[in-house]
């Protein structure tokens, strides 16, 4: 007898138990504080506590039968999105912060958003650069707008060769 009816439903659902229970264990790193007076865990901690809910119900919903007998069964890994949306993310967080330690500057906010865009862009079946400097630019707009001028949030917007 088969326990997991649909192992796609079971597997994402114990892929939010574990990103939940991961978040809401390091929310209490911080001071959570109440309903009335949020601290810095608050909102990590019920974020994770509601995914890993999430989790429990798809898990529980993989393990019942389906309308037509037969489950999902897991395919294979697509490695070539995998790759290239981690790579996007990391190349983000290395053009926005740069690496100090070995003399790598920032690129800035701006070049930070056109490397995740184009990169991630090349994740997909079809790639049109075209397309991708389009949404680059809204993006980057969008972000200036909201974080540099609307939350006067400090960081670095363009390369420091620009700014000087």
């Amino acid at each position: 007898m088969k326990v997991i009816k649909s192992e796609k439903d079971f597997f994402s659902g114990l892929m939010f138990v574990i990103v939940g229970g991961a978040f809401a264990i390091g929310a209490t790193e911080y001071t959570v504080g109440t309903g009335a007076r949020m601290g810095p865990g608050y909102f990590p901690l019920l974020l994770g506590i509601l995914l890993t809910i999430l989790g429990v119900f798809v898990m529980l919903k993989g393990l019942r039968k389906s309308q037509d007998g037969a489950g999902d069964k897991l395919g294979k890994v697509a490695w070539k999105p995998l790759v290239f949306i981690i790579s996007a993310n990391l190349l983000f967080g290395l053009f926005l912060g740069g690496l100090p330690s070995i003399g790598l500057p920032s690129m800035g906010l701006i070049a930070a958003i056109y490397a995740l865009t184009i990169v991630s862009g090349l994740a997909g079946e079809q790639f049109s650069l075209k397309g991708s400097l389009i949404l680059s630019t809204i993006l980057a707009a969008a972000s200036y707008v909201a974080f540099v001028k609307l939350l006067n949030l400090q960081f670095q917007v363009w390369p420091a060769f620009i700014t000087g």
